[in-house]
């Protein structure tokens, strides 16, 4: 194999957009390995594991490599690298005779009427970004993680002290006037106003309003760690307070991984004061889970929310089987699922994320017995992308769960919705029909969180996994507790 390196000097593109410029030219016929990417310090390392010479390079340049052994194949891999990336840009670039484009936030924001920026930078430099856009008075949301919580904190109270929002870091869900920004699914407009600590979280709860004909006013993802101790809820209670002040929100939910319960608390008591009804989806061993804090919010518009949709596989696989393996591309409904899965199940269940210390995986995936795996942290992700974008980890492991002696169900979610694979049952429909052919006795259970408008056709996505032999359902817990039963928990 010959590897293609080039450098682009001074040429940006945002990490979002390069995640799915390396996934389209990794998936041109002919190409071993690609990687397109800022020289940041992590993604030189990321080349260097792929086994490229490392260039002189620096966060400033473009990197783009391929290893193929065939010159067409180059060719058409650097082709598509050009047109993805043409694809990928907006219309900032200046024609002659035109204004310079701005150079910094502050000066963006000044040139037109902007009343939110999107930063999405290695982590190291999100801060200056971000904060340079607080102190021009817009709102920013921080896509960018790895960015150290002293700053985090910085620049909430800065925020707070301006009168905008900081969402983020790491804020990969949001929703703004219809907007979807990062990954969002396509969702009727409507009554109810998020506020959300958890990205995954908020695309599971729009999608089961949206099943339910409720709409959804504004998604404000305020980052993972915003009701920790540190943060304090920061931006969760000021992005309560912007909702409360929405005409159009009838109710706001407040959503979350497991918080702090200090902080929890003193959001319950800034919720007693605000004039819109607030409901709580703060996840937890002892919590409701989202299917029933969409029941919850119906109820409080009034409404009924009916059974979210499930679509039965089509051969009936009752089980029991002696494992449970969850496989997962989101973090919080993997978090959900697990606390489903340990409070059924007598025995335990072991993550790399786990719920107790004693609970750590023993042998990587291969640990035996039940085991939830969340395949987006960070020592899976090193050198390819996120699993909702590029599911090659996850199609590996369905060929290995299938070679495995003796009988499990395997879990695992696929998401839709705007920044996700184009076409994820394409590439999964084919892994399950072969894992449940081949396994000693094995059944699949899939967890589907998407909408009719997402541009993958939630129904079609549906269809082809179940033809496939999975059992399909949009609710996240609807699929747990389907696939405890068949590891002979209970229900």
């Amino acid at each position: 194999m010959a590897d293609h390196l080039d450098v682009r000097r001074g040429v940006y593109h945002d990490s979002v957009s390069l995640l799915q410029v390396s996934r389209r030219v990794a998936d041109v016929d002919g190409v071993d390995k690609a990687l397109v990417a800022m020289a940041t310090e992590l993604n030189l390392d990321v080349l260097a594991s792929m086994g490229f010479a490392v260039p002189d390079a620096g966060p400033n340049d473009l990197l783009v490599a391929i290893r193929t052994d065939d010159d067409a194949v180059l060719e058409a891999a650097r082709a598509e690298v050009d047109a993805a990336l043409a694809a990928s840009q907006g219309t900032g670039s200046a024609g002659f005779g035109d204004a310079p484009p701005p150079r910094t936030v502050a000066a963006a924001v000044r040139a037109g009427d902007v009343d939110l920026a999107l930063v999405s930078v290695p982590g190291e430099h999100a801060f200056v970004e971000a904060m340079d856009a607080v102190r021009a008075g817009v709102s920013v949301m921080v896509f960018s993680d790895n960015v150290p919580v002293e700053q985090e904190v910085a620049l909430k109270t800065a925020a707070a002290e301006q009168g905008v929002l900081v969402m983020g870091p790491d804020a990969g869900t949001a929703i703004v006037s219809g907007v979807g920004l990062g990954f969002a699914n396509v969702v009727r407009p409507g009554p109810v106003g998020i506020v959300a600590a958890s990205g995954t979280g908020a695309q599971q709860l729009t999608c089961l309003l949206d099943d339910a004909g409720i709409g959804t006013s504004h998604v404000l993802g305020v980052g993972g760690r915003d009701l920790s101790a540190a943060v304090g809820g920061r931006s969760t209670q000021q992005a309560m307070a912007a909702l409360d002040a929405d005409p159009a929100t009838e109710v706001v939910v407040v959503l979350s991984k497991p918080a702090d319960p200090t902080v929890a608390a003193e959001v319950r008591r800034v919720a007693e004061h605000l004039d819109t009804p607030v409901v709580f989806a703060l996840l937890g061993p002892d919590a409701p889970d989202l299917t029933a804090a969409a029941a919850e919010v119906a109820t409080a518009l009034g409404r009924e929310a009916g059974e979210p949709a499930q679509w039965p596989a089509p051969t009936d696989r009752p089980g029991p089987y002696t494992e449970l393996r969850g496989l997962f591309a989101g973090g919080t409904l993997r978090d959900e699922a697990m606390v489903i899965a340990a409070a059924a199940l007598e025995a335990p269940v072991r993550s790399n994320i786990p719920l107790a210390d004693d609970l750590a995986l023993t042998d990587g995936l291969d640990t035996p017995g039940h085991v939830f795996v969340d395949l987006g942290e960070d020592e899976f992700t090193l050198g390819r992308p996120h699993p909702m974008i590029d599911q090659r980890l996850r199609l590996e492991r369905l060929a290995a769960e299938a070679a495995r002696p003796g009988g499990r169900v395997v879990l695992l979610d696929v998401v839709l919705g705007h920044g996700a694979h184009p076409d994820p049952a394409a590439e999964l429909a084919p892994a399950i029909a072969d894992a449940i052919a081949s396994g000693e006795d094995l059944a699949v259970v899939v967890s589907l969180c998407g909408t009719v408008g997402d541009p993958q056709d939630r129904d079609r996505q549906a269809a082809a996994l179940v033809e496939a032999g999975a059992s399909v359902h949009l609710s996240n817990a609807a699929a747990a507790r389907t696939a405890v039963q068949l590891a002979g928990g209970r229900a």
